[in-house]
């Protein structure tokens, strides 16, 4: 744990997942300042948007967080898959009164990149976390000259390896539990994915780097649970969802609170690449995982309509619902109650030095 601490030089081993869709930079100042590590999930920012964020993070907390971004590789259009996509929704388009041809074909999501870069370096983010792999080598040697750690996600033993040979300074295992995107970047056979029981000791073992374990942690039994496995420190999402500080749309939150609806599954429906979220109208009907989706993360574009009118009418029936497995101890309150909870689970000494941020 000590390693993990120097690694993140917050008062408590506490990552805040970076929650795309459902936070800005209130959130992770609140977290900051209860002794975690806040995250922005800057891959969905315009450059404005981002840099505003930056700067409401940079002078609103003297403690270290994170930006996180993606490192996939853009897919190439595929007209004749998207045709064949946008046939399978046509019968919701019909029932929304979408007219398809309206529906734009944007390149959605960006990878992280020299232009981003030149925004964010302005700011020398303590910490840097990437999804789905590394960014190029000479884009992560100049994360690095700022003095940014660099944290990635890994899904697999495989990963971890090749993510500390690469250079990342600390490895985010991620468990099957996990809510979101999956992290993988080596391989897409899901199969090759386990639970964080099976997953984090084997990391642990592994790699020298410090391990952040996240998926299925919520409260503090799950945060003792995740150090007995060798984790340094711990990274909470699903549990973030419902703060006060949080901004999830009323769907989602109204999703997260009711437990009859508390099943998940991976699917690639809502961007074409495997993400576990509730279990709703589109994900029964169409199946979870359909070869038909676009790739990541073209296959949002058909949706977003569809999303739009079922999200006015208060509907989650196509919106990408976002969760762990793991919904015991989701409560509304502030975010810096739930990170005193969570400090619970470190033991005596680290909990306290989390309460007197507080």
């Amino acid at each position: 744990m000590r390693a993990a601490r120097d690694l993140l030089g917050s008062r408590l081993p506490l990552i805040q997942a970076p929650l795309a869709g459902v936070q800005r930079s209130a959130l992770a100042l609140a977290v900051c300042r209860a002794g975690g590590v806040g995250s922005l999930p800057a891959a969905l920012l315009p450059p404005e948007a981002l840099q505003q964020e930056l700067q409401l993070l940079s002078s609103g907390t003297d403690q270290p967080y994170n930006v996180n971004f993606f490192a996939h590789i853009p897919p190439l259009p595929d007209p004749a898959r998207e045709a064949r996509w946008r046939d399978r929704l046509a019968p919701y388009f019909t029932e929304y009164g979408v007219d398809p041809s309206t529906i734009t074909a944007g390149v959605g999501r960006q990878p992280f990149n020299h232009e981003v870069a030149d925004l964010v370096e302005v700011f020398k983010p303590p910490i840097v976390s990437f999804h789905f792999g590394l960014p190029a080598p000479d884009l992560l040697a100049r994360v690095k000259s700022w003095g940014s750690r660099v944290l990635s996600s890994a899904t697999t033993v495989e990963e971890a390896v090749w993510l500390q040979a690469h250079g990342a300074d600390g490895v985010i295992a991620q468990g099957w539990e996990a809510g979101g995107h999956r992290g993988h970047f080596l391989s897409a056979d899901l199969t090759r994915q386990a639970g964080l029981m099976a997953l984090l000791p084997q990391v642990v073992k592994a790699v020298s780097i410090p391990v952040i374990a996240t998926g299925g942690i919520t409260d503090a039994a799950s945060v003792r649970a995740a150090l007995a496995l060798g984790a340094g420190a711990v990274q909470v999402g699903t549990a973030f969802m419902l703060s006060n500080e949080a901004i999830t749309p009323a769907p989602h939150r109204q999703a997260l609170r009711q437990p009859d609806l508390h099943h998940t599954a991976v699917t690639n429906l809502m961007t074409g690449r495997p993400a576990r979220g509730i279990v709703n109208r589109l994900m029964r009907e169409v199946g979870p995982i359909n070869e038909l989706a676009p790739a990541f993360p073209l296959a949002g574009n058909a949706l977003a309509p569809l999303r739009a009118k079922a999200e006015a009418q208060g509907s989650g029936d196509f919106s990408p619902l976002w969760a762990g497995q793991n919904f015991s101890g989701l409560k509304e309150l502030p975010a810096a109650d739930l990170v005193a909870a969570l400090a619970e689970g470190f033991g005596d000494g680290i909990a306290e030095q989390g309460n007197a941020a507080v």
